[in-house]
């Protein structure tokens, strides 16, 4: 059986991560091994990058996008690839897409612009699925809570460029990313998840 790569994309506060960590495990109880990890992090490297990233009080838009980047080469190259090749399947929070919306578009730089940037981090590794949540602005303000990053602390209009951005992708990528409506209950939510998976 060969492995499935899944990835999860929304602005901050869609319920990406819950969604994630829900499908993994529904997955599991199904009989599938999985991988499941998130960006940026999943590995040493990574997490180090991630630390830096959202605790740095400001990072230039260019810097932000390579280390990204370089936090992305290293998990396709240590966690990805060798997942897939292995027959598992990979459940990821965020992966290429949230660059090409957050440094791409939300900060200016050019969707074609980080593309190319990452085209030596990913090689031909992409997600077979892309599942994006949908979710009004209010809901996602109100699920974010209180502690921050700094990314997070950008604010709405910041956000609405980033959901911009995931709709410009949707409409280039749709044989890969799939929009699901994030708003509700946790466990409306993952079922329509699950919809999407199966389909």
């Amino acid at each position: 059986m060969s492995g499935r790569f899944i990835s999860f994309e929304g602005i901050d506060g869609c319920g990406k991560s819950t969604q994630a960590t829900l499908l993994a495990e529904h997955l599991t109880d199904r009989g599938i091994a999985v991988e499941r990890t998130r960006e940026p992090g999943g590995t040493a490297v990574g997490e180090g990058i991630r630390a830096a990233l959202l605790a740095s009080d400001s990072v230039t838009p260019v810097a932000e996008a390579h280390l990204f980047a370089a936090a992305r080469a290293e998990l396709v190259a240590t966690v990805i690839c060798p997942a897939l090749q292995a027959g598992r399947w990979v459940v990821c929070d965020r992966f290429i897409d949230s660059s090409l919306t957050y440094q791409g578009v939300a900060r200016g730089l050019g969707i074609d612009a980080i593309w190319d940037l990452n085209r030596g981090a990913i090689g031909d590794c992409l997600p077979d699925l892309t599942i994006l949540l949908t979710i009004s602005m209010d809901e996602a303000t109100s699920r974010r809570g209180a502690q921050l990053d700094r990314i997070e602390r950008e604010g709405q209009q910041f956000q609405r460029r980033v959901a911009q951005g995931y709709a410009m992708l949707a409409e280039r990528f749709p044989e890969r990313i799939v929009a699901v409506d994030g708003n509700g209950a946790v466990e409306v939510v993952q079922q329509r998840v699950i919809e999407a998976v199966d389909a």
